[in-house]
């Protein structure tokens, strides 16, 4: 069995490690993969070129950017946080623990592109989070919106991962069944699937939990603030 090929793995990984142009080290992983490979130049150009045409579908989510960046100008991230800041009932906890739902669910029937960060996470989730935290805590610093923002990105992760494993059409899914069916065990999508269930609930609660305590910190940081000396009213 020839090795060589994997030289491109070390290549991504070194690419990587040097902080160069991620589509540069991708390409020249490419050409270093094909090299060893056996291919000529020209056969690795046709390769890659075959596969962007084959798959430039998956480059639609580009046109997105232009749309959110035209948003955002306009004034997007402030009126989701003057909005959900003028919501009572609203606060950090339930906002994301209530996104959290929505994109198990909707990821579990297969609709992964409701949310994202991207679309759903930077213009909408994490101002109305940040609006929210401040409406209840008082005024936020650099840290505290740091970190607003990264659990409102990890919310949607934690979501979508554990909401996808359960729909039945899901490439994880398949993968796993022709994996069994290749060691002589015959199991349909839909049992995988509701083996899922099980995991996705336990993610739901674990998380559910890591953004309560996250909230709970937010209120002791908030009560600690106000105790110092000089420390402005909230």
């Amino acid at each position: 069995m020839n090795y060589w090929p994997l030289l491109g793995v070390a290549a991504v990984v070194l690419g990587f490690v040097l902080r160069l142009n991620p589509a540069l080290v991708v390409v020249a992983a490419g050409f270093v993969t094909g090299l060893s490979a056996g291919l000529s130049p020209l056969d690795v150009l046709d390769v890659i070129g075959k596969a962007f045409a084959e798959k430039r579908f998956l480059l639609l989510f580009l046109l997105t950017l232009p749309v959110i960046g035209l948003l955002e100008r306009h004034g997007l991230k402030e009126h989701a946080q003057r909005w959900i800041a003028r919501l009572r009932g609203a606060t950090l906890g339930r906002l994301l623990i209530a996104y959290l739902l929505m994109r198990q669910l909707a990821s579990a029937v297969g609709l992964t592109s409701l949310g994202g960060h991207p679309q759903t996470v930077r213009p909408l989730l994490a101002p109305m989070a940040e609006g929210a935290a401040e409406s209840r805590h008082g005024a936020l610093d650099a840290d505290q919106r740091e970190r607003i923002r990264a659990m409102a990105a990890g919310t949607d992760n934690v979501g979508l991962f554990f909401g996808e494993d359960i729909f039945i059409a899901f490439g994880a899914v398949l993968l796993i069944q022709s994996f069994f069916a290749e060691h002589g065990l015959q199991l349909d999508p839909l049992q995988i699937a509701l083996w899922g269930i099980p995991t996705a609930i336990c993610a739901f609660a674990i998380h559910v939990v890591r953004i309560l305590r996250f909230e709970r910190r937010l209120t002791r940081q908030r009560a600690a603030a106000d105790l110092e000396p000089g420390a402005p009213p909230a």
